[in-house]
């Protein structure tokens, strides 16, 4: 699966920003899809991801509340809509793609090339 993620850019901090993850290739409906994200100096850390089978979603603790996770299967496209952005939210996000749904980095198997989000104070 090919994915190209999109809608990075510099926010202030309390802003939004949405980011899409646009995915081509194998079936890509049969695949959960996430959002993670790695900051400069920390290792990637898993943020939200979506089922393909019954839209059920999970949502790592520092995000609930503020981020959702989305799928438009017409289009083949994930979105994540995050909100009350914090500073400690500056990060490269990457999409990926997995068999089943999960924040376990590992079982993905397909990687987007990363949006950067830079939260300012």
């Amino acid at each position: 699966v090919q994915l190209q993620a999109s809608g990075g850019g510099l926010v202030q901090a309390g802003g939004s920003l949405r980011l899409s993850c646009a995915a081509s290739g194998r079936t890509v409906s049969r695949y959960a899809m996430g959002w993670f994200r790695q900051a400069p100096g920390k290792e990637r850390e898993g943020v939200s991801c979506i089922s393909s089978v019954d839209g059920s979603t999970i949502d790592a603790d520092s995000v609930q509340g503020r981020f959702a996770i989305s799928r438009d299967s017409a289009k083949n496209t994930v979105y994540l809509q995050m909100n009350s952005l914090k500073p400690e939210d500056t990060a490269v996000y990457y999409c990926a793609v997995a068999p089943f749904v999960t924040l376990y980095a590992d079982s993905y198997i397909d990687w987007g090339q990363g949006t950067l989000v830079t939260v300012s104070s």
